[in-house]
């Protein structure tokens, strides 16, 4: 089976319901409102970075580039000061996601996202009432808090709570939700600019929103089945099984799967973290490891970031140049619900080798683009029709992300790990995507000023790779009951060498009729 296709399992899904009930609906739209923080950051900052309000309170410098005719289009934004404003977040939220595997298992899936919505609202506050710029930097720490507590786990919450047969659309909702705050954050941004001001003011306090959300919106559902049988509540954990799948459901068969991978959790004394480097876990822990590193390399979260200033680079003024942002956010939800509807009918590894090529294809004629068009001292202008060339492919770019990295990078690490080291997994998945992007943040201004049109060549190498590696090594997962998936791994051409069938039941004890025994 090369590159692992789809693995036919007998008896996955028996006994499970496939409904979707209100109850499920509405907790998976209030863990996916988890999303909503993060998304919300990524563009507000974006934003702020080239608002005349914002730069000129903290960033005076970089305002005099930006009016300064003979600099090189390049390198306006590459400030020191600048990039550790926007990277901060991302260390502090690596630190929290490794500490919030430990903590999510503690204490559930659903008290981790409440920890994670109030130190956002702390930070919002925090950021909207800053002087100076070390009140912004701490602010932003308490963000990445945040962020590493709700990314670690809502979306571990969204796959251990919705059917098999959607679980793949559901957990999808988390990264929709994320680009609705960008949507939401690029709208603000863009009538905050035109506040002479104090309009940077209004970009970062309304942060607020989407923490009150997930604060008042998460006292209402109940945590998943899966966490509470784990923290050995087992009659909570089918009281949660029974609100979310019915009351007329037969939860029997889904919790005893539940009770058995917590069994298995139990029979090991060491710690998660520890558990997923032996060598049963090899494939669990390469994917940890590759899915956030390879998300990071298709450079759509630096292109995201700075969607602005790579608009402003070209020639838009600052406020279409978020405009620009606001289309391409509208084209990322679009993508987004195309992802939602398919990814459970198409599949995981299909949606990834279209979004490859897509991506290969933008990223190949940006870099033509702004070397043809900006050269390599990026001092000429670029014509008009290119300028819109370059809107286009980014439009392109955030589709073909949409439908396939963009939400697979949530939905694979959320649902391929056993359950006894599905928080090391997730937690180590987004620490890893943290610093990834704490480290792309910090470098991406300077590497644009430095590669010039090569950074868009140097990410579609990237792809390639990251195509290739998905088409050999991921085997497909849609349809398969989270807590079956080892048969899946076990099955692989190459990940079978690792993971091993679990035996089968032993038979039924032999019936006694009328006296003699008949087996």
């Amino acid at each position: 089976m090369l590159g692992g296709g789809v693995v036919t399992l007998s008896s996955a899904g028996a006994g499970y319901s496939s409904e979707i009930t209100f109850t499920v609906v509405m907790s998976c739209l209030m863990a996916a409102s988890g999303g909503l923080i993060f998304g919300y950051d990524i563009s507000i900052t974006g934003g702020l970075t080239q608002m005349e309000s914002f730069l000129k309170a903290f960033f005076p410098d970089i305002l005099e580039k930006m009016n300064n005719a003979t600099q090189d289009e390049y390198c306006i934004f590459d400030s020191q000061l600048l990039t550790t404003f926007v990277s901060s977040l991302y260390l502090a939220g690596m630190f929290a996601c490794l500490v919030a595997g430990h903590i999510t298992k503690k204490i559930g899936r659903r008290n981790s996202m409440l920890i994670g919505a109030s130190l956002f609202f702390v930070g919002s506050v925090l950021n909207c009432t800053a002087v100076n710029v070390a009140m912004l930097v701490i602010g932003r720490v308490l963000l990445g808090f945040a962020v590493g507590f709700t990314n670690q786990s809502a979306p571990v919450y969204l796959a251990e709570i919705a059917p098999a047969r959607w679980r793949g659309a559901f957990t999808s909702i988390f990264h929709f939700f994320l680009n609705v705050g960008m949507f939401v954050a690029d709208l603000v941004n863009y009538r905050a600019n035109t506040i002479a001001v104090w309009g940077w003011r209004l970009s970062l306090g309304l942060g607020i929103v989407p923490a009150t959300v997930i604060l008042v919106g998460g006292t209402f559902i109940p945590d998943s089945p899966n966490s509470l049988v784990l923290r050995g509540k087992a009659d909570a954990a089918r009281a949660s099984l029974q609100r979310i799948r019915g009351r007329s459901a037969d939860v029997d068969v889904e919790l005893k799967d539940i009770m058995q991978a917590a069994e298995v959790d139990r029979l090991y004394e060491s710690g998660a973290f520890r558990r997923i480097v032996r060598r049963e876990y090899r494939p669990h822990l390469v994917m940890a490891i590759a899915i956030p590193v390879f998300f990071e390399l298709t450079g759509m979260i630096v292109v995201t970031l700075f969607t602005p200033l790579l608009f402003y680079t070209i020639g838009f003024t600052s406020q279409k140049a978020i405009l620009g942002s606001i289309i391409t956010d509208v084209v990322s939800l679009v993508s987004i619900a195309v992802a939602a509807v398919a990814v459970d009918r198409v599949g995981r590894r299909s949606l990834f080798m279209v979004g490859g090529a897509i991506l290969l294809a933008c990223l190949v004629a940006m870099a033509w683009i702004f070397g043809a068009q900006l050269g390599t001292d990026g001092e000429k202008a670029m014509p008009r029709p290119y300028a819109v060339a370059v809107v286009a492919l980014v439009c392109l770019f955030t589709a073909g992300f949409g439908v396939s990295w963009g939400p697979l990078k949530w939905i694979i690490p959320s649902e391929i790990y056993p359950l006894e080291v599905r928080s090391a997994g997730q937690g180590m998945s987004e620490a890893i995507s943290l610093a990834l992007t704490f480290v792309q943040t910090q470098s991406f201004l300077n590497m644009l000023c430095s590669f010039k049109y090569g950074a868009f060549a140097y990410n579609a190498g990237w792809v390639v790779v990251m195509t290739a590696f998905i088409f050999f090594f991921l085997p497909e997962t849609k349809g398969v009951p989270i807590e079956s998936l080892r048969e899946v791994w076990a099955r692989h051409w190459y990940w079978k060498r690792f993971v091993k069938p679990l035996p089968p039941p032993p038979p039924p004890p032999p019936k006694v009729v009328d006296g003699p025994v008949r087996a």
